[in-house]
């Protein structure tokens, strides 16, 4: 069988997450592949022009693969006018904080289209593809695979894993409850898909060992030293984002990049009020108190387009206190360096974590 990195076309084990909204740039994802890795855009809320653009200007920075992901989102209406006042009520002390005009409705369409983002991908073919939210169809990962596009999806537990393995995907992210920003959750409750990584990484690759597909360990991983603990699990590969959300190269707002340093005080946590869905967040105030006041929210992904001038008024008054600042549990642990250093590091620290296990006579 081959290995992950055979099928990847790629050097080193090593996926930097696709993260939405901004932060992974044709500069990042170009660092990424070019230091041996898998650079990666999150395109779940990105416009096929859009999308057109950034991967043409990351084809221009590397030679080496380029991984596109997309949400499966659930299909969204319109909820009821009294429902849509209700959270819009609820949220314009925020927009008054921020001298903003709170906004009068939450028209559709909610998220890019799905039909036009995948012909861009089938006309653009980027060398790997990846899904979140839900399975996508086989007859879908079929025809990406034939028009020689690696496909992978994630997962939460173990009964997601089998439904991909259905799909027939070539590799599975187990994302662990540490990973920031969206919950890939797509069956059962938010709590079913909150096993951490280490944990959630050796049931897949029980479930996976007579499949075939590899399991990439996803989730509270910022060196080298938890690299080689998710492989010494069986992971086939680890995904980073949070690591390299401080990049240089990484389009994280400057708030954003600053909110992390104080991660290691304030924590993370997980909300459903940015968007709707649950997400893992640097613990801010809107996330504390939207809890504490159990403030009504519309369903993913009509919520998070409600919030949208909310976090842009935030941004741009340059606090962090209304923001989704997406990151995972050990984000405390990350480092402000080029995407190309960070990857040399990772693996010197990946050597060394390996090195300094003792052996099981305690002579190590």
């Amino acid at each position: 069988m081959q290995t992950l990195c055979e099928r990847l076309g790629i050097r080193y084990p090593i996926i930097q997450a696709p993260m939405a909204g901004g932060p992974t740039t044709p500069e990042l994802v170009a660092a990424v592949s070019n230091a041996g890795g898998l650079g990666s855009f999150g395109l779940a809320s990105t416009q096929p022009g859009d999308m057109r653009e950034l991967i043409q200007r990351a084809r221009a920075l590397t030679n080496g693969p380029i991984n596109a992901n997309l949400f499966i989102y659930p299909e969204s209406r319109t909820p009821d006018d009294a429902i849509v006042d209700a959270a819009i009520d609820a949220l314009k002390p925020y927009f008054s904080a921020l001298g903003a005009e709170p906004p009068s409705g939450v028209p559709a369409p909610y998220a890019p289209d799905f039909a036009a983002q995948l012909d861009c991908l089938f006309d653009l073919r980027p060398e790997v593809v990846t899904f979140h939210l839900a399975a996508p169809e086989a007859a879908l990962v079929g025809r990406l695979q034939a028009a020689g596009m690696v496909v992978g999806a994630s997962a939460t537990s173990p009964a997601e894993a089998r439904a991909l393995l259905v799909s027939g995907v070539d590799f599975i992210v187990a994302q662990g409850a540490e990973a920031g920003g969206h919950r890939g959750t797509f069956l059962g409750d938010t709590e079913s898909g909150m096993v951490g990584t280490m944990a959630l990484t050796r049931l897949l690759v029980a479930e996976m060992r007579d499949h075939g597909t590899s399991v990439v360990a996803a989730g509270g991983i910022m060196d080298g030293a938890g690299m080689a603990a998710a492989m010494a699990l069986g992971a086939a590969g680890v995904q980073l984002g949070t690591a390299f959300l401080a990049c240089p190269e990484s389009g994280a707002s400057p708030v954003h990049k600053a909110a992390l340093a104080t991660a290691g005080e304030v924590g993370t946590r997980i909300t459903h009020h940015f968007s709707g869905k649950p997400a893992r967040t640097v613990t801010n105030r809107f996330a504390i108190d939207s809890a504490a006041r159990s403030l009504p929210y519309l369903p993913f992904p009509v919520q998070n387009k409600l919030t949208g001038g909310l976090r842009a008024a935030s941004a741009r008054a340059g606090t962090g206190d209304f923001m989704s600042l997406w990151a995972g549990q050990a984000a405390a642990l990350v480092r402000d360096l080029p995407a190309a250093d960070l990857m040399a590091r990772l693996l010197q620290e990946y050597d060394t974590a390996r090195a300094a296990l003792p052996d099981l006579q305690g002579n190590g």
